[in-house]
């Protein structure tokens, strides 16, 4: 929440209208990689949260093409990064809807977590394959998910 404070207090500090003072929220369109706060002025993202600091592009737009918003704009669900790729797979989701916002399989109910859990057990890949009925990646995917959680 301070960031956010922090943010919207920025907004207001560098409106250029009365009606920007006044409601710093309304006519911007705000991004958000969970801890900062975004927004676009003349091509540049700024970071809201760091009092208007320029953010690095690349790197933050590929976390927020990771987010998947509803017709509304608001995010509905995330698709976090298990591995350093661009692009990498959506194969594990975060939706507040499915197994109360922890990390699944796409598709499916099955979490991450439990997976993992058994996999540090000992249990095989391939056993895990077998009793989830999942392909290999999505296992893989589910254990690199939880590690990198971890760490």
């Amino acid at each position: 929440m301070p960031s956010i404070r922090e943010a919207i207090q920025y907004l207001s500090d560098s409106a250029r209208t009365p009606t920007d003072r006044l409601h710093p929220l309304l006519s911007r369109e705000l991004e958000t990689d969970g801890a900062s706060l975004f927004a676009e002025y003349y091509g540049h993202l700024i970071n809201l949260s760091f009092k208007g600091q320029e953010a690095m592009r690349d790197i933050i737009s590929m976390a927020l093409e990771r987010i998947e918003r509803g017709p509304d704009g608001i995010p509905i669900r995330l698709y976090p990064f298990a591995r350093h790729l661009r692009n990498g797979p959506r194969m594990i989701v975060i939706d507040p809807e499915i197994s109360f916002g922890r990390p699944v399989i796409a598709g499916t109910g099955l979490a991450t977590e439990i997976i993992a859990e058994r996999y540090l057990l000992g249990e095989s890949i391939s056993d895990l394959v077998h009793d989830y009925e999942r392909p290999q990646q999505e296992i893989e995917e589910a254990i690199r998910c939880e590690f990198q959680a971890a760490a």
